[in-house]
Parts: structure tokens; sequence; C-alpha cells
């Protein structure tokens, strides 16, 4: 890490619909931050000037003069290549073979870093976030689908092609499973997510189950819809939430048995519902994790939010 005391990056959460920047100290404060649309239909061109541009944006409302800033680090969804610079393919953006890393860096005159969004939020977490003070962190993101990152000794894991992480991938179910966006069926995303959640409580509401979800439109009703009728001790929806987080908690003990981490720290949209899932989450851990894997780890929630990624992100240029 640069020993800098005047250390300030750039930290840039670049997704198909917004991208994210912020002023990042070297102990993880955001300084300001902005947000931008991603334009992602206008191409890859149009993309990295708008990269350009609002880590600009972002510096000067800061109060940083441009040769203040010492890095700048960008979490994306895609395939990396971590030797070459080069995002091989990143659906949301429209991107195949581009070569990010040295166009900007070239054109900036900084060091630009990457890593995939969900290594960057993980990074965030594990820094100033629910794994700060750890050294061994698991981070889990609940959201539409299920992603992970995982930090070993301070340090997080990549894999021999970026693909560590990929949580939402676990076989869960073997026979009778829901077919996966991967094209496989069972995966884990495809029972815990809040995606999968939703299409449980629209079955059972199109089946006739007697549940208070049958008062919401099919199209109207949310995840949120049903974990608030968990809570209220609506049979129906209490069983999908409980076989959704349990079976969570199932695949974390998983993690817990193979990396023995600290902390596993639980982020995305899932997260924010308090106690009723992490019951189910760490009753499921229990039941598949070694008791010495218990005893040395905590599941707590996540606590950056949406600052997540471009904390993590701004990391990466600190930690280079």
């Amino acid at each position: 890490m640069r020993e800098s005391r005047e250390a300030r990056v750039i930290g840039v959460d670049l997704g198909g619909t917004n991208i994210k920047a912020a002023a990042i100290t070297k102990t993880g404060q955001v300084v300001t931050k902005v947000e931008w649309a991603t334009e992602a239909d206008k191409g890859v061109e149009h993309v990295i000037n708008r990269l350009q541009k609002i880590a600009y944006t972002v510096a000067e409302e800061a109060g940083w003069n441009w040769a203040e800033v010492t890095g700048m680090g960008i979490g994306l969804p895609g395939f990396l290549n971590f030797r070459t610079g080069v995002v091989e393919q990143a659906v949301n953006l429209g991107w195949k073979n581009t070569a990010i890393i040295s166009v900007l860096s070239e054109s900036m005159g900084i060091p630009v870093y990457f890593d995939n969004d969900a290594n960057a939020a993980a990074i965030g977490e594990a820094w100033v976030g629910g794994g700060q003070g750890f050294d061994h962190v698991a981070v889990a993101t609940i959201g539409t689908g299920i992603g992970g990152g995982f930090i070993i000794n301070g340090h997080i894991v990549r894999g021999a092609n970026g693909m560590v992480g990929e949580i939402g991938h676990l076989l869960m179910e073997r026979e009778h499973g829901r077919l996966c966006n991967c094209g496989k069926h069972g995966c884990l995303e495809t029972i815990s997510s809040a995606t999968a959640m939703l299409r449980s409580a629209r079955e059972a509401v199109r089946e006739g189950a007697q549940t208070t979800l049958s008062q919401f439109a099919l199209d109207s009703l949310t995840t949120r819809d049903v974990i608030d009728a968990a809570r209220l001790d609506d049979k129906v929806a209490y069983a999908i939430v409980k076989q959704a987080m349990e079976t969570l908690g199932i695949a974390l003990s998983h993690i817990g048995n193979t990396l023995n981490p600290q902390r596993i720290v639980i982020g995305g949209g899932v997260s924010k519902a308090g106690e009723i899932i992490f019951e189910f989450i760490r009753k499921g851990f229990e039941q598949g994790a070694l008791p010495r894997v218990i005893e040395a780890c905590q599941i707590v929630p996540a606590k950056l939010g949406n600052d997540a990624g471009v904390i993590g992100a701004a990391k990466l240029a600190l930690e280079a």
C-alpha cells in the first residue's frame, strides 16, 4: 500500500445502467460521490469518455487538484483478464475484448485498476464495513442474483481466471431444480435469491394457496412483500423465506468448511430484511458447518450499502 499521507484515490462502480464514482481517502472515507447514467447503448468509447469525465468531476467536487489523485479503481460486472487489463466480456455493457485499463491509464495520467463488481464490494466490506478488522472474510450479496467475494489473509482471492465467488451457482438441488440463467438446474440462485423467492410466492398465489399475498396483483408483488408477510406469520410466505434462507445458510456452510472465515457478511437488498433472514441463514449454516468453523465465524449484515463497490474499487488503487 502506498505510504503517502496524502493518498487520494477515485473509486468507480460501473454498471450497465449507472456509473457511481467517489473520492476516497486512504482510510476509506467517502469525501464526495457522483452518479450518472452509463449510456452503454452509445458504445464503448462513449462510456470510457464518461468514466474519465465522472472521475474528473468527483475529484473537483472533493476539492482535489487532479495532480493530487494517485490512482483509480473500477468495479464492473464481467469477465476480466487481470494480466492484460482487458474486459473479455461484460454483457450488461455490451463489451467484448475491451482494453479499458491501458486506455484510461494513458489518457488520465494515473494508474487504473479493475476487478469484478462483486469482488470490489467484498473488498469494501472487508476494509471498512461488516468485515472490518478481520483477515478472513466471505461476502455474499443477495439480490436479483447471488454473488460473492472472499478475502483470505487480507487479500481478495480471484482464482485461475477470475471466477472465484460465483456462489450463486453452487448446486443445491440435483433433482427437479429450477433452470438457472447459467443453463444448469438447481443452482443456489434459483432458490435463495430475491428473484427466486418472488417466483415461489407468485407460484403459490397462482396455485390458490391460503396466503395474504393473494391480495396483491401478481405483477406488483415484491420480495419485500413476501418477507413482510413472513414476518407477520403468513404460513406460505414464512415457508418460502425459511427454505430460501436456510438453503443459503447450508451453501455458506460449505464455504465455511472450505475457507474457515472469521466473518460472513451478507449484503444486497435482501440483507435489509433484518433478523428474520439471519435467523434462518444461521440455522442452515449450523446444520452444515463443522463445530470449529461455527466457533470461529460470525454471520453479520453488510454496513456499506451501495457504497461498498466504490469504496472497494478505491482500495484496489491504494493497494497497488
